[in-house]
């Protein structure tokens, strides 16, 4: 494989998988296709958008011509789709982009693809990213596996179950060599602040109210961002054609317990009397159709491909408060909009 395509590669995750595969893979041409929407950000990449190895494509999965245009002109042997929307606040806010970006540009992706591999499936791979959310909601007991049926309760969900049900049919139908994985919560550097921890982070740093759902009980599986993006790697090169894998931390926390615990790392790096970010927590009205508990099997990529996560929980989240806390810029350039300015200057975005 000479050409890899990762789309998204200016958001959160795959800004990590972008870094990994450059900076892994000399040999690999690497181009990142981003809309560079609200939650893209080229800032996040500054370290290795001059390796000869890399290329920044801006551009929109929703744009078929532009794809099909794209596709025949780097011939890319491998895709690694990450770009979606992901917030399901917005979702519920406005589903129809949410159709518009993980469904039909995720068949405009499989399109383009099949439009220059035809029926020479050798040496290519289309690795599709989704999310444990397209399981629906789980009891106080019980785990995601890869065979736990759909079952998706807000827009976001139901888009990427969508999206996922496409890349499983074009496998099953034209043979196209495709496989997908499923994970759990992320966190880590350069998330967009309208998540739940670089929003605490930040609002704590500033004084101002945590907003916590209802009465913080819905449970999640946290995944650090690089074990990820190392899960991506093995699977994009070892994982089996056809097949899904589950990728989580093996690491349930109650929202509020979290938002606690990063309450109390907080004081002490910032040098506040314990217990004094706890005051700002602040409970709001509940998300509609809010999942009560996520959690992943993480079993079948541990025993297949040998990956698991490399940080506890409370590692990571010390890790992931320094990033925040020694990239001050950065979040202060995402959360007052002057990011883009680097887009103009750079790109004309």
């Amino acid at each position: 494989m000479n050409k890899l395509l990762i789309t998204g590669g200016a958001g959160f995750i795959g800004s990590h998988v972008v870094r990994l595969f450059v900076t892994k893979y000399p040999h690999l041409k690497v181009y990142n296709l981003d809309a560079l929407t609200y939650a893209g950000n080229l800032e996040n990449l500054l370290d290795i958008e001059n390796q000869p190895n890399y290329q920044f494509l801006h551009g929109d999965i929703t744009d078929e011509g532009f794809l099909m245009q794209v596709f025949q002109e780097h011939a890319f042997d491998g895709v690694i789709h990450l770009a979606a929307e992901s917030h399901v606040d917005r979702s519920i806010s406005n589903p129809g982009a949410f159709v518009k970006t993980n469904v039909n540009g995720t068949v405009n992706l499989l399109n383009a693809a099949m439009s220059i591999w035809k029926d020479d499936f050798a040496g290519k791979r289309f690795y599709h990213v989704s999310t444990d959310e397209v399981y629906g909601s789980l009891g106080e007991t019980g785990f995601f596996t890869e065979t736990t049926a759909y079952d998706p309760q807000s827009p976001y969900s139901a888009s990427k179950a969508a999206s996922d049900h496409f890349v499983r049919a074009y496998a099953n139908t034209y043979g196209f060599p495709a496989v997908i994985t499923n994970c759990s919560n992320n966190y880590g550097p350069h998330q967009f602040p309208e998540k739940l921890l670089p929003l605490c982070i930040h609002n704590i740093k500033n004084n101002k109210p945590l907003p916590i759902y209802g009465k913080g009980e819905n449970i999640r599986d946290w995944l650090f961002v690089e074990d990820h993006a190392r899960a991506i790697d093995v699977v994009f090169h070892q994982g089996q054609l056809t097949a899904t894998y589950n990728i989580g931390g093996v690491n349930e926390w109650k929202n509020i317990d979290i938002v606690r615990l990063l309450c109390d790392i907080m004081d002490r790096k910032l040098g506040n009397v314990q217990g004094t970010s706890q005051e700002l927590i602040t409970f709001v009205k509940d998300r509609a159709g809010h999942d009560m508990r996520y959690a992943i099997d993480a079993s079948k990529i541990k025993n297949e491909l040998g990956w698991e996560p490399s940080l506890q929980f409370e590692e990571g989240l010390e890790k992931t408060v320094d990033w925040y806390l020694e990239n001050t810029d950065w979040l202060q350039n995402v959360t007052s909009g002057a990011y883009q300015a680097y887009y103009q200057k750079h790109y004309h975005a």
